[in-house]
């Protein structure tokens, strides 16, 4: 059995070559046609057994072929932004560079700059409704990596799922009145109303499956405070099925983002470095082009939004 392609194609050729059979006669049973025993005939003639290895039949120039300062460009802005080749796309289409996002990818692969992923599972397709900005922001909360000075900290997110308009807090534990006082700053941060929350089923968030709720009196309820803050500026408070993350899919993502160009790309020497990194961080992706906003930032969609929806002003 011939191993590589080499061998496979001198098996055929020596024969004809050493005036044992015909060449008519190899292409009657040869399984790669009477054309290619004719080319690797003339390749072998021509060059020897050099002439039979395979060649790539990729062009080697193109006349609208990138140019190399543009090449370096995007492979310099990669490995400092890590954003990907659509997102490369509209950051270079603003710098006066108009390259496709296919080209770009396709640059970053044979640098070895893109992500290697897992075998892709079934996808199911789900129908997306259009949310208005501020109809339901989500909200959760990502350990802050190792300790600093020795203790542990908490980013509290809150993303609105319309806009991807995001506001983080960090703060040294999880509580109840950090939730509050979370939920307070972003109402008055916001550049929306905010209508509805959406979290997980953390104790800091909701008792639904701790607490009294778990006694056999079930007569005897208390009300979180989350809950009881929301009921008094009039939110509306959802929960995700227990052990469903990929429903806070937009929260989730995002702290991806913060693991891989904040928390792996920094180390913080206090309280104070930490917020102050955060706060950067954070004015930086709310101004960061975004795929799901088909290359808009999470600013310039709220701008556009606003304009298309102008608040209703009393006469």
């Amino acid at each position: 059995m011939t191993k590589t392609i080499k061998e496979e194609r001198l098996r055929w050729v020596l024969p004809i070559i050493q005036k044992e059979v015909k060449l008519v006669d190899v292409a009657k049973v040869c399984p790669y046609g009477k054309r290619s025993l004719e080319r690797w005939v003339a390749a072998y003639k021509k060059h020897g057994d050099g002439g039979l290895e395979p060649k790539s039949t990729a062009r080697k120039t193109q006349n609208n072929e990138t140019p190399i300062r543009v090449k370096e460009h995007i492979i310099e802005l990669r490995k400092q932004t890590k954003k990907c080749a659509l997102k490369l796309h509209w950051h270079m289409k603003k710098e006066g560079f108009v390259v496709p996002a296919r080209t770009i990818g396709e640059i970053l692969k044979r640098e070895g700059l893109v992500r290697k992923y897992r075998v892709k599972r079934v996808k199911y397709k789900y129908l997306k409704a259009t949310l208005k900005t501020g109809e339901l922001v989500e909200i959760d909360i990502k350990y802050v990596p190792g300790t600093i000075v020795g203790r542990q900290y908490f980013q509290y997110t809150a993303s609105d799922k319309a806009s991807r308009w995001r506001h983080l807090e960090i703060y040294d534990e999880q509580a109840n009145r950090h939730s509050i006082m979370f939920l307070n700053e972003v109402i008055r941060r916001a550049p929306f109303q905010i209508l509805a929350i959406k979290t997980d089923n953390h104790s800091t968030f909701t008792n639904y499956y701790t607490g009294t709720n778990k006694r056999s009196d079930l007569l005897v309820k208390s009300l979180h405070a989350l809950d009881a803050r929301c009921r008094e500026l009039s939110i509306k408070h959802y929960l995700i099925d227990p052990g469903k993350p990929a429903q806070n899919g937009t929260v989730e993502r995002s702290h991806r983002e913060d693991q891989e160009k904040l928390y792996d790309q920094h180390s913080f020497t206090s309280e104070e470095d930490l917020r102050y990194r955060v706060r950067l961080w954070n004015m930086y992706y709310n101004n960061l082009e975004h795929c799901g906003l088909n290359g808009k930032t999470p600013n310039e969609f709220l701008v556009d939004y606003q304009k298309l929806n102008p608040p209703n002003v009393p006469a």
